[in-house]
């Protein structure tokens, strides 16, 4: 197998989720189903928010940009599992990994904290009506979505950083789907025990 300075391979092979030929055609209908659904479903959020002025509310907003990442989160995945679907041969870069990974970890965590603001922001909304509009201004919101694709980036960066200053040089085959923190921790022959204390904590912090 091919390897890169002499520890790490320079790609990856992905198990998927079977090897049964008949099910892996019902797997790609199924899946391509449920993407074509949610592609369709999201970017007609987006557009629906983006068109009508009565949505232009702070619930909404975060809504879109929820809606957005839902879209690009899905995208990271589905159209790669498909493709490994109809495909004998279910390689990933090494490259590819580490991007794959990265997007993920951003769009994820994401996801958590737009549900988290607009989580807040409801409760803005319910115990604090009249300070509502000066609390979730449009500034304020703005600011918020900033603060929360930054600290997504960052975290991101860490957890990627992390997970591929490791070895992998015992096997590259990835028990899953795609390029995922725990497989991969599993698969590398270095210690991966500072690895998982920085990001059990990292985690921990931002969350």
């Amino acid at each position: 197998m091919d390897k890169r300075n002499g520890s790490t391979f320079s790609e990856f092979i992905l198990q998927g989720l079977t090897d049964n030929p008949n099910m892996q055609l019902v797997l790609f209908t199924v899946i391509l189903f449920v993407y074509i659904i949610t592609v369709l479903g999201n970017l007609g959020m987006i557009i629906l928010i983006c068109t009508k002025t009565q949505l232009h509310k702070p619930m909404y907003y975060f809504l879109g940009n929820l809606s957005f990442v839902d879209l690009c989160c899905a995208s990271t995945i589905a159209p790669k599992m498909l493709i490994d679907l109809l495909s004998e041969s279910k390689r990933i870069s090494y490259s590819g990994c580490v991007t794959q990974l990265f997007v993920f970890a951003i769009l994820a965590d994401a996801e958590c904290l737009f549900l988290a603001v607009m989580a807040y922001d409801r409760y803005v909304a319910i115990c604090n009506p009249l300070l509502y509009p000066t609390v979730m201004s449009k500034k304020a919101c703005q600011k918020i979505v900033s603060i929360v694709y930054f600290t997504v980036l960052l975290d991101s960066m860490i957890q990627t950083s992390c997970t591929f200053r490791l070895s992998f040089c015992s096997s590259n085959i990835i028990n899953h789907f795609f390029c995922d923190e725990p497989p991969l921790l599993m698969l590398s022959c270095s210690d991966t025990y500072i690895t998982e204390v920085v990001l059990f904590t990292w985690n921990c912090t931002i969350f």
